[in-house]
């Protein structure tokens, strides 16, 4: 009985910034494993970022590294992703997902890993 709901997407153009938001229910919120998924058409569902319960733990992926920053409000049940200095190649729909599993190396970055995800949001790079 999760829900996930992102928000914040658009159309920008190339150097600019957005900001995600990911509003999730019940107050499991708070131990879950939280993550940022980006998919384009015919391609696999991408890694994005990770991050754990109390923030400690981040992971990024070589993509977005430096130019992509996840955080959480575990108060107000809430995960976000900051992206600047946009590009073009980062056009996608944006996925929040969490999980409730038992962590292990390389788990999160692994959509199966993930037992829950929002409906996406579209994030278009104009060049």
């Amino acid at each position: 009985q999760v829900e996930l709901v992102e928000s914040g997407g658009g159309l920008v153009q190339a150097g600019g910034s957005l900001r995600l938001s990911c509003a999730a229910s019940g107050r499991t919120f708070r131990s879950y494993h939280m993550g940022w998924f980006r998919q384009t058409p015919g391609k696999d569902r991408e890694f994005v970022a990770s991050i754990s319960w109390n923030g400690d733990r981040v992971l990024y992926a070589d993509s977005v590294k430096g130019r992509f920053a996840i955080s959480r409000d575990n108060a107000e049940n809430s995960l976000y992703l900051q992206m600047d200095s946009l590009k073009p190649e980062d056009t996608a729909v944006y996925y929040c997902a969490g999980s409730a599993r038992m962590g292990y190396e390389g788990a999160y970055q692994r959509p199966s890993w993930y037992g829950y995800w929002g409906q996406g949001t579209q994030v278009t790079v104009s060049s």
